[in-house]
């Protein structure tokens, strides 16, 4: 730098700036502009939508809901086929889960120490079996499909092919087997005081709105399989 006579200073050069262009500045400045737009866009949009979900009625929500939720098929709910070696016959012709054999054997017992004489009605039902117990009622009952699954379930969805379902009757009134009639029975007033304790568990009560009332119908529940299988049952939806 040269000294400047006059002021006894250095001459200091000015200062040059460059200004670049940049793109993120651009497009920041784009989006800016826009952004009021977008907003009322999306926000329209989202409008629309809590528009259409009021729309659809209240019932048809909660049967899509529950349709997905539990996979049913006119109000029963699916089950496997359990394999045939885990199946024992306890009486003839009457097969269950070899987990409920005890338990259930036990509870007959300890029915007759009071006076009451169980007899077990059917037992394990292989998804065959229920194919032609369903559909030959077709042209017995004269009834569509609908109608017919309040009494018996469909293929696949009966609680029997678990082999921890029980039919049970009243030895001393039999024309109650099978009949609304059985809860009148001393067998069924036992059993409703009783099943519990040997962990059995009336499937299908009044309450339920599936499946018309079967007060000789009970389920095992008792290991940690036959919860397994009965939990979506056992679900509050």
């Amino acid at each position: 730098m040269e000294l400047n006579k006059d002021t006894d200073q250095f001459d200091i050069p000015l200062a040059k700036r460059t200004y670049l262009n940049n793109p993120y500045s651009t497009s920041l400045k784009k989006f800016l502009i826009f952004s009021p737009f977008l907003f009322l866009i999306f926000s329209f949009a989202a409008l629309q939508f809590i528009r259409n979900v009021e729309l659809i009625p209240l019932n048809n929500r909660k049967f899509q809901v529950e349709r997905n939720h539990d996979a049913r098929i006119l109000g029963h709910l699916p089950y496997n086929e359990t394999p045939k070696e885990k199946l024992v016959l306890i009486e003839p012709n009457i097969k269950v889960h070899m987990d409920m054999r005890d338990s259930l054997l036990e509870m007959r017992e300890e029915a007759e120490k009071d006076g009451i004489y169980l007899v077990f009605l059917s037992g394990y039902r292989s998804i065959n079996l229920q194919n032609d117990i369903f559909y030959s009622l077709k042209s017995i009952r004269n009834q569509e499909a609908a109608e017919r699954a309040r009494v018996s379930a469909p293929p696949g969805y009966s609680e029997h092919s678990t082999g921890f379902a029980i039919d049970i009757g009243d030895a001393t009134q039999r024309e109650t087997d099978f009949e609304t009639d059985f809860e009148n029975t001393d067998a069924f007033r036992w059993l409703i005081k009783n099943a519990a304790k040997f962990h059995f568990k009336l499937s299908f009560n009044k309450d339920n709105k599936y499946i018309d009332y079967e007060p000789w119908h009970w389920r095992y529940e008792g290991s940690i399989e036959a919860l397994k299988v009965f939990e979506s049952s056992n679900r509050k939806l």
